[in-house]
Parts: structure tokens; C-alpha cells; sequence
């Protein structure tokens, strides 16, 4: 089952129902287009310069189909609609305040490009003409070219001029937001369009012709020539990367690789792509490969690529210097995104089968074409999670602690911090693990917790998000979203309290030039006055747990962080970690 077919409803902010009226405006026209494309939530945070669109969304539309969901930050409002898609494949809105919210949501649309998720984003500005503008605000608030701010990471902006304009704006934004690769789009809608009385309401169009295309199909000879390299592979490889939370084409998969006797590996920074305690999953999933793995993936000599994040990156990291010799086949559409601005395509990798495809439309050609291999697959090498510390709270700690509080119960791990091992649990379901943020953009975590979870709302699985403590305090009045709205999750804060990543920069940097690494905290440390974490969570209607400092005390705590959110609450739990990462980020 999925997310929207089991979800349940949220706390509705219910409005007092509008007198019945032959008169519409502008913004009526644009609230109708987001119910006609079944847009379920827009997240916000309100600004004048889309007063028409809220008072529609409000008055005309009953706060229903787009249901409005406050946020405190444009960040946040962004980010939930970003941490939606993640769980649900599915496009939800975000509505940012003209220029100023725009600015401050642009690190969350970065993430959202990175990340390759569907968001249709509605701007606004104040009018266009001059002659309307009020004084000093209207001004301030209207800009040249806004969507320029953003236009070198989301697949298309417009700054419509007329209501029909916008109304088939939004119908392509929505259809090119949702045709892969995916990403965020940009709708600008002036004022002036928005507040404009129009007499009777356009006719509505059949959003079933705006759909986007259907999954593009490779040609019949490449797939072949892919299946045939595969079929007669001595020791090949599968990348499982960037794929859908869709259960058939993960079952797809897992019958590939079982098929073809091909070793898989999986990448942290993207969401599961494949049963990790399979007996074929030959290594703990991974921000970086030790040596053993890149040894393995040096060896082989036929890699299939699903779409793996930084395909090039990581033959680098496997041969060096060396030559590729295997024969590598890469299966993504993903060139349909790269732009010149931003290097988020990585670099370019040796290829000699493209299937210029989703891995879903590939899988199951291949999987049809492919000749069954029976070569023994080497055994597959014990797994040890790193050990949690009886000394002191650790990350390891609060993993082991989650694994025994969730033991028997379906979860989701929405985000889950830098250093974090793959060893430290398994993922069995596509959405067991979510993945990164995408843009590696500090401040995301909360919105994505929150927008995952709202999608999971009435799934039977529990969402929790495993956060850093610099993630958590720039955006943690996403907690009160959730807790106004009542959407259940877990958020554990591995409070180092410190930038520790860069700590571990400047030390490097130190020793590089013969300076005193011991000086690597300043500017790094959160600390002096230390933040009370729990107690930001309380103020916000949430239960806040913590500070637990002693490791006999974090599994009590975890315990009743798991129980609070499956009983519906929000919950946040603030872990003193220990500094330093059992993985490598």
C-alpha cells in the first residue's frame, strides 16, 4: 500500500463558509487549476504579494485540495513539499512571499534540483505596472526577472501576463515538474493578475490531456546489446541509485540481480534501492566505499548503472589513475537535466551501452532479455555494525537504541546524519530510507521529516528523522508544523554541538601547514551558552527529550521518543553525541 493510498487526514484549519457569488477574480481561476491537477497540500509562509491566492485557496476552494500547511520559514515550506515527493513520487505545492521569500527558499529549491523532486512552486510579485504599485512595498517587492534568482536550478519559470496565461502555466509547470528527470518549477503570478476581477470563471481544462508522458522505453538493440554483455558477464556489478519508492520495480530488481548473479551496491545519499540483507548486496550502503568495495568494483567487468549518483566519481575512486576496463552500462535519463551553472551532473563516465531511460522502464526489458547466470557469487562478508559506546552516548548508541525500540515495526528513516554506518540497519522496503537531501544544503532535515511524514500519516509506518544538531537548529520550527497539524514523527538530534564536519576541515587544513590542529573548534562550536534542544521542541507543542548525556539513559529516552510518535505525537529526542563519525561523508 502506498502513502496516498493510505494516507489520513491531517488537522484541517477549517474556514467559515463563503456566501455563494457570481463573481470571481483572477486568483479563483489559478485555485481552481491546483484542484483540477489534485495538488493536496501547499505549504507556505504567507506574504501579501499572493494575498488573491490565499484568500482563493481560503474562501473559493474551503482550504481543501490544496489544504494550506503553515510554515514558520520559506525554507521549511519548500523542504516539506520536498520530503512529500521523496516518500510519495507525488507533486506537492509550495507558495513563496515575492522576492524576500524567494531568496530565503533558495537553498531548499537547490535541494529539491539536486534531488531530482517534483515541486510545483508559486511566487509572486507586486504589479507589474508601475502606475499600481504602492508606495515603498509594492516596489521593494517587484523585480525585473525574479525567476532568475533560481532559473539555473529548476526545470522552468514564467512570469505569466495574462489569467489564461497562468492557468496554462501552471498545467505545463505541473507536467514538466513531473516528467523525468524531475525537479522543481517556478510559477511567478503578479498581483495585479491575482486581485483582477474577471467577470464569469474560464472553462476548466481535462488535466488528463496536461498529464505527463509516459515512461520513455529504450530501443529494442540497446537493450539487447546490454542484456548480452550482461548474460555472458564472468563477475558484473549493479549500482542500484536513484529509483522510485514504487514496491513492483523494486521486486523488478531484486529479480534482475537475482537472474544474472550480480553483486549490488547502494548509496547513502539516495533513498533504498534495494534489500540490503540480501544475500547479493555485497556491501553496507555507503557515502564512500572502503578499499575492499572499490577493489571489488575495479574487478568487475560488466557494470550496470542504475542511475548511481556520481557514476564517474566513483570509477575514479575504484581505479585511480587506471583505465576502466569494464564495460559499463548506464541507465538514466538524468542528461536531461544538466545545466551550466550548477556541477551537480558530476563528472563524465566512460559508457559503452546508454539506455537513456528510468531504471523502471529498463529493469523489467532487461530483466525479460537477459539470459540467466549461474557463476557463484563470492560469499558475502559478515557484517559488523560499529559498536555502541557503554561509556557515553554515541551515534552508534542512538542507532543500536532505535533498532531495539522499532524491533517489529514498519519505519522510515527520513534523513539520517553525516558519519551515519549503512551497517547500522537494514533496509527492506523502499521506503525503509529516504535518502539525503540532495544539494548536501544544511537546514533541510526538518522540512523533509515533516513533509515524509506527512505523506506516511495513517501508513502504519513510523517516520523518523536522524539529525544533525546544526540541521535541527536552522529549521526546527518545521516541528511545529507537525505538531500543529498533528503529524506524527521522531526526530533524534545527534547533538555534537558543533559544525563537526568542518572541524575536521580546519584540522586537516592545520596540519597541512604545520599549525595547531587543537585549534580546529573556534568558530565551529555551538556551545556558551549551550541550546536547549528539548525545550525548543516544547515551545513549539511537541515533547522534547533530553539532553541525554549518559548512555544508560538513551534507550529510555529512545523508547519513549518511538512512543509518543506512534501514538500519534511529535517527538524530539536531543542526543549529546560524542564527536566523530563511524562512516565517512
Amino acid at each position: 500500500m502506498t502513502p496516498k493510498e493510505s494516507s489520513s487526514p491531517i488537522v484541517h484549519d477549517s474556514p467559515v463558509r463563503s456566501r455563494e457569488s457570481a463573481e470571481y477574480w483572477g486568483s479563483d481561476a489559478f485555485a481552481a487549476i491546483l484542484r483540477e491537477l489534485d495538488i493536496p497540500y501547499i505549504s507556505l509562509n504567507p506574504g501579501a504579494s499572493y494575498r488573491g491566492l490565499h484568500d482563493s485557496i481560503v474562501n473559493y476552494l474551503g482550504n481543501r485540495t490544496p489544504q494550506m500547511l503553515l510554515s514558520i520559514h520559506d525554507e521549511n515550506a519548500v523542504t516539506i513539499a520536498h520530503g512529500y515527493a521523496k516518500a510519495t513520487d507525488r507533486m506537492m505545492a509550495a507558495a513563496l512571499h515575492s522576492n524576500v521569500g524567494l531568496m530565503h527558499a533558495t537553498m531548499s529549491i537547490f535541494d529539491a534540483w539536486c534531488d531530482r523532486a517534483p515541486v510545483l512552486i508559486l511566487g509572486a510579485t507586486g504589479p507589474w505596472d508601475a502606475a499600481k504599485r504602492r508606495p515603498w512595498i509594492d516596489w521593494v517587492h517587484t523585480a525585473s526577472d525574479q525567476g532568475a534568482l533560481i532559473r539555473d536550478f529548476t526545470k522552468w519559470d514564467n512570469q505569466p501576463g495574462s489569467v489564461e496565461a497562468a492557468m496554462e502555466a501552471m498545467l505545463r509547470g505541473a507536467q514538466i515538474a513531473r516528467t523525468a528527470p524531475r525537479g522543481p518549477v517556478y510559477i511567478n503570478l503578479d498581483i495585479s493578475l491575482q486581485m483582477g476581477k474577471i467577470g464569469a470563471l474560464p472553462g476548466l481544462p481535462d488535466v488528463k490531456r496536461y498529464a505527463p508522458p509516459a515512461m520513455v522505453r529504450p530501443a529494442p538493440e540497446q537493450v539487447a546489446a546490454a542484456a548480452k554483455l550482461l548474460s555472458e558477464a564472468r563477475n558484473p556489478i549493479l549500482l542500484a541509485g536513484r529509483c522510485t519508492r514504487d514496491l513492483d520495480a523494486w521486486k523488478a530488481r531484486v529479480a534482475l540481480a537475482e537472474k544474472l548473479n550480480l553483486r549490488v551496491l547502494t548509496n547513502m545519499k539516495v533513498a533504498a534501492a534495494f534489500p540490503t540483507d540480501h544475500r547479493l548486496h555485497a556491501a553496507p550502503p555507503a557515502n564512500r566505499f572502503g578499499p575492499e568495495t572499490l577493489k571489488m568494483i575495479a574487478e568487475a567487468d560488466v557494470i550496470l548503472s542504475l542511475d548511481w549518483l556520481d557514476l564517474a566519481g566513483l570509477l575514479k575512486q575504484a581505479y585511480g589513475s587506471r583505465p576502466v576496463t569494464a564495460k559499463i552500462i548506464q541507465v538514466s535519463c538524468d542528461q536531461h537535466s544538466h545545466r551550466g551553472w550548477s556541477m551537480d551532473h558530476q563528472g563524465l563516465p566512460p559508457i559503452d551501452v546508454y539506455l537513456m531511460c528510468e531504471p523502471e522502464a529498463a529493469v523489467p526489458m532487461l530483466l525479460e532479455a537477459s539470459r540467466a547466470r549461474t557463476a557463484a557469487v563470492p560469499d558475502k562478508p559478515p557484517l559488523k555494525a560499529p559498536a555502541a559506546s557503554a561509556e557515553a552516548v554515541s551515534m552508534s548508541g542512538v542507532a543500536h537504541a532505535l533498532l531495539a525500540a522499532t524491533k517489529g515495526s514498519d519505519v522510515c528513516y527520513t534523513h539520517l546524519p553525516i558519519g551515519w554506518s549503512g551497517a547500522y540497519s537494514h533496509f527492506n522496503h523502499p521506503l525503509d530510507y529516504l535518502g539525503a537531501e540532495g544539494g548536501a544544503g544544511v537546514g533541510s532535515g526538518p522540512g523533509i521529516v515533516v513533509g515524509a511524514a506527512l505523506a506516511l500519516k495513517g501508513s502504519g509506518r513510523l517516520p523518523i528523522g536522524v539529525l544533525g544538531d546544526g540541521d535541527f537548529l536552522m529549521a526546527n520550527t518545521a516541528v511545529w508544523t507537525a505538531a500543529h497539524y498533528k503529524i506524527p514523527c521522531l526526530i533524534v538530534v545527534c547533538n555534537n554541538r558543533s559544525f563537526f564536519n568542518d572541524e575536521l576541515h580546519q584540522e586537516r587544513v592545520a596540519k597541512e601547514r604545520g599549525r595547531p590542529p587543537e585549534n580546529r573548534w573556534i568558530g565551529m562550536r555551538i556551545g556558551d551558552p549551550d541550546i536547549d534542544l528539548a525545550a525548543m521542541a516544547k515551545s513549539q507543542g511537541a515533547v522534547g527529550i533530553g539532553p541525554v548525556t549518559k548512555a544508560g539513559d538513551l534507550q529510555k529516552a529512545i523508547d519513549q521518543g518511538v512512543e509518543v510518535a506512534a501514538k500519534g505525537g511529535v517527538c524530539v529526542v536531543d542526543a549529546r553525541v560524542l564527536p566523530g563519525y563511524d562512516a565517512e561523508g
